[in-house]
Formats: C-alpha cells, sequence, structure tokens
C-alpha cells in the first residue's frame, strides 16, 4: 500500500475519531484510578474506545478538524494528541504521589521502613503506612468522583487545545517544576503530624538516657516510637481526609493550569 493510498483512508471522520481515541487513552496510562495496573489492559482500552467514540459527535460541532496532509505530520499529530491525553493523568499522579511520600517519611519514623509489601497498583514494593494512606486515597478518590473529574477534564481539554492545535508555551516547564515540588512540600505537611510527634519522643528519651544511663534506651525507644506513630496516627486520620479534599482541589486546578499552558 502507498503513503497516498494509506492517506486517502485516513481522511475524513476516521482520521479525527483516531486523534480523539489517542487523546482519550492517554489518561489510562498513569492517571489515578483510571490507569491502575489493576484494571486489565483489555478494559482500559474498550473504555477509551467508548469515551472517545461519546466525545467524537461532540468535538465535530465544537470545530471542523483539520487533518494533516502527509502521513508523518499525522504520526506527529498522533504523538502531541496522546501526550495531552497522558498530561491529564500524569498531573493526578504527581499530585497523589505526595501521599506515598508522606507514607515513607511516617515509615522511617515510626520504624516500618525495615517492613515492605507489594503495592498492586503500582507494581512496587512500597511501606505499610504508605500502602495503607494511598489505598485510602485511592478508595476516597472515587467515592467522590474523582475519576468522573478526570474524564471531565478530558472533554474540556478538547476545548481548551483543538485537535492538533498544541502550543509549547515558555510557562509550562516552569509549571511542572513547581508541580513537582508540590510533592515535597504535601508530604511534608501530611506526616508533620507524626514526625513531630516522634520527634518529642526522641528528645525524651534522649534526656531520660542522660538521667538513667543504665536504661537501655534501645529496648524502650522502638516500641515507644511504633505505639506513639500508630496512634498518632489514628488520631491524625479523620483530619486526613480533610486534607485530601483539598489536595483533590489542587490536582483539578492544575489539570486546568495543565491544559491552558499548552493552549493556542
Amino acid at each position: 500500500m502507498t503513503e497516498i493510498d494509506l492517506f486517502d483512508i485516513l481522511q475524513g471522520q476516521v482520521a479525527g475519531f483516531l486523534l480523539v481515541l489517542t487523546r482519550t487513552s492517554g489518561i489510562f496510562f498513569i492517571s489515578p484510578f483510571l490507569g491502575s495496573l489493576n484494571i486489565s489492559y483489555r478494559v482500559r482500552a474498550c473504555a477509551a474506545i467508548v469515551l472517545a467514540v461519546l466525545l467524537f459527535p461532540v468535538v465535530m460541532k465544537m470545530y471542523v478538524v483539520q487533518v494533516p496532509e502527509t502521513t508523518l505530520l499525522y504520526a506527529f499529530t498522533v504523538v502531541k494528541e496522546l501526550f495531552i491525553g497522558w498530561l491529564i493523568g500524569l498531573v493526578g499522579y504527581i499530585t497523589l504521589s505526595a501521599v506515598n511520600m508522606a507514607g515513607k517519611i511516617m515509615d522511617m519514623q515510626v520504624g516500618f521502613a525495615v517492613v515492605s509489601m507489594m503495592d498492586p497498583t503500582t507494581q512496587q514494593q512500597t511501606g505499610l503506612i504508605g500502602t495503607f494512606l494511598y489505598n485510602l486515597t485511592i478508595i476516597y478518590f472515587v467515592i467522590t468522583n474523582g475519576h468522573h473529574v478526570i474524564i471531565s477534564a478530558l472533554a474540556e481539554s478538547f476545548r481548551i487545545i483543538p485537535l492538533d492545535a498544541i502550543v509549547w508555551n515558555n510557562s509550562f516547564p516552569q509549571f511542572m517544576i513547581d508541580l513537582t515540588a508540590g510533592i515535597f512540600m504535601n508530604g511534608m505537611k501530611i506526616a508533620m503530624p507524626v514526625t513531630f510527634a516522634i520527634l518529642l519522643t526522641n528528645v525524651g528519651l534522649g534526656i531520660l538516657a542522660r538521667t538513667m544511663p543504665q536504661m537501655n534506651i534501645f529496648v524502650v525507644g522502638i516500641p515507644m516510637q511504633l505505639m506513639i506513630g500508630t496512634t498518632m496516627i489514628s488520631m491524625v486520620l479523620p483530619f486526613y481526609i480533610l486534607f485530601l479534599d483539598v489536595v483533590f482541589n489542587e490536582m483539578y486546578a492544575n489539570i486546568s493550569i495543565a491544559l491552558k499552558a499548552l493552549a493556542p
């Protein structure tokens, strides 16, 4: 088959639908819940096709899709559309990565750093507290219809960035830097109560070791850190749910900022 024949096949609505499908499939690679490895790739592929079928008539009513004139340009456009869908999921993934970081900090402070388990959502070894907090975050994310917001952001992206109309703005790299820096800021905020409690415990144990040198501080300190750490986690858990609302709202705002940073 020649290049001209292939280009003729990809003309019109078929080419436009493939571009919509490409952008739609991007959110199923890395976005929270929708891009989870627990979900079969067949299910994710079918969901992407269904979303593309639903969104394609809406996109066609918004504007006339201009298909590139050559196969090479069309392939380059496919890559750009995949990047937009992938970016929506990436922003959500980076925002929720603060939960994993907070869990690792608390694992080290409490004493669970030597214990790890397989996280089925990422297929990686993670700590006990980190796995618990992240799974709790995903459950709350689904309960509050966060995955619906991701899909709504995908639909809105076709209005903000038309097909084959992405523009690289200078503000986008700085936005990604600030977004990545937010992982450390939010992670420290989540882990701060447990970290501060363990710090006070270590200070008290240090004073106790100076006043009672005959006491084996390691025998007393490790169980005390476990007890105080787990107690603090149970105490701050209701407030953690409230903090997740702030994190989710920040994630939704960052998705909108990311799309506008690439808008023409």
